[in-house]
């Protein structure tokens, strides 16, 4: 059937459930969407979105709802024409609390079925499996190159209300090119972390973000690492056609790559495909924290977009302001402070330009509004280009000392005049 066919069974009133990030229905959605004009009353649930709902002219006629900010609706959630809602899915289980649980609708992509009637989710699991048993009507479209994993990385064609054939591929998210200064700030940093912080054996889990995701570049040199993370980023397929990752040593699912979703370039992905040392799951499982802390040398690596010098991370705003979402960051530093031998660890670069001036990421106190993904005592250690600031089992004194020490030069001395005035620290 046709997209326009396949959507016309959603009706006014109904809540609609749509995959995520690059395994967003573009084809179904841009189908739903063309229907505004005759819906009322549609409640839309579309974490980590890559489609927009809402275009220039257009008045609110989806009620959107999201738990991952994209710049397809970072300033509708800035301005409340999304709900946004912060929520731990490792704390909560199958589905996150407050979405919704049991939609009218689900559009998912998904590949052909296979010679026994089952259907990949492609590079993305996320709740796929579970919004399949429970919604009232799955709608899928389909994708012919849509890759196959191990895990629960499968729906069987029964399961499956109504079908069309893809006509666009799925969603891809807006990458802003990188400036020298930040391809250089992440190949200090990267050499440093891999140098320092990571051992051979280690498990490893990898975030996204500027200098985060590049972090599998600098692994090259590493023995037997395992891979247990939320999202498979570039350059993880390397690592283990190189043998760097071979996973021996993890405690649970030894010898393969466990992830959720698969963000990476196409030719990466033609590696994964059918690869059995690969496994995508649902974030419930991937992110849940009572599973992670068995991994025995687990080492969370993750994105900031601040810090304070007492070492509370900030990776979900800027002040108030919405940028990104809760994601598995917290989950993975927390599990990485349980795990025997693991070990939490922030990348940022020292500074950034806005609106064409250069701005300390570390900060003797973070804005008003912002929110802490990370507590300062889940952080072992924070890297800028400038070094390493250690701070597990130290003082308030000592952690600003450490922080200082990595931040630009230009703000050191404020950031001391800062630190005493905020913690009378005597600096």
């Amino acid at each position: 059937m046709t997209p326009a066919d396949a959507v016309s069974v959603v009706k006014s009133g109904d809540q609609v459930m749509v995959g995520i990030i690059n395994c967003t229905p573009y084809t179904l959605c841009e189908a739903l969407y063309e229907r505004r004009g005759e819906l009322e009353g549609i409640r839309v649930y579309h974490p980590a979105p890559f489609f927009s709902w809402v275009r220039d002219g257009d008045e609110d006629v989806f009620e959107l709802y999201d738990l991952y900010a994209t710049p397809f609706d970072r300033d509708m959630v800035n301005n409340g024409r999304v709900g946004y809602l912060p929520t731990a899915v490792w704390r909560d289980g199958d589905l996150p609390a407050g979405f919704v649980q049991n939609p009218d609708v689900f559009l998912v992509p998904v590949s052909p079925p296979d010679v026994n009637g089952f259907c990949s989710f492609g590079p993305g699991v996320f709740f796929s499996p579970t919004y399949c048993r429970n919604s009232t009507v799955v709608i899928a479209e389909v994708h012919e190159n849509f890759i196959r994993t191990g895990g629960e990385n499968y729906v069987h064609i029964s399961q499956i209300g109504r079908l069309c054939e893809a006509e666009q591929p799925t969603g891809t998210m807006p990458v802003a090119p990188r400036s020298d200064e930040e391809n250089l700030v992440t190949e200090v940093v990267g050499t440093l972390v891999a140098a320092e912080l990571i051992n051979d054996r280690d498990t490893v889990q990898i975030g996204i973000g500027t200098i985060a995701s590049a972090m599998a570049a600098f692994l090259g040199e590493k023995q037997d690492l395992g891979m247990q993370t939320e999202i498979i980023t570039g350059g993880v397929t390397q690592l283990v056609e190189q043998g760097v990752v071979t996973g021996k040593y993890k405690t649970l699912h030894r010898g393969k790559v466990v992830a959720s979703i698969a963000l990476v370039p196409e030719e990466e992905l033609a590696f994964i495909d059918g690869n059995p040392m690969f496994e995508l799951y649902e974030f419930g499982y991937v992110d849940d924290v009572r599973y992670l802390a068995q991994q025995n040398n687990l080492v969370a690596i993750n994105n900031a977009l601040q810090v304070d010098l007492t070492g509370q991370i900030a990776a979900e705003t800027i002040g108030p302001k919405v940028w990104t979402g809760v994601g598995g960051q917290t989950a993975f530093s927390i599990a990485a402070n349980y795990s025997p031998g693991g070990r939490s660890i922030t990348v940022l670069p020292s500074s950034s330009i806005v609106d064409g001036e250069r701005v300390s990421r570390i900060l003797s106190m973070l804005p008003e509004g912002a929110v802490v993904t990370v507590p300062r005592t889940m952080v072992d250690y924070v890297v800028t280009e400038y070094g390493i600031a250690h701070l597990r089992g130290k003082t308030v004194r000592e952690r600003t000392g450490e922080l200082i020490a990595i931040a630009h030069p230009d703000f050191r001395t404020d950031l001391k005049n800062g630190a005493n005035k905020a913690y009378q620290l005597g600096l």
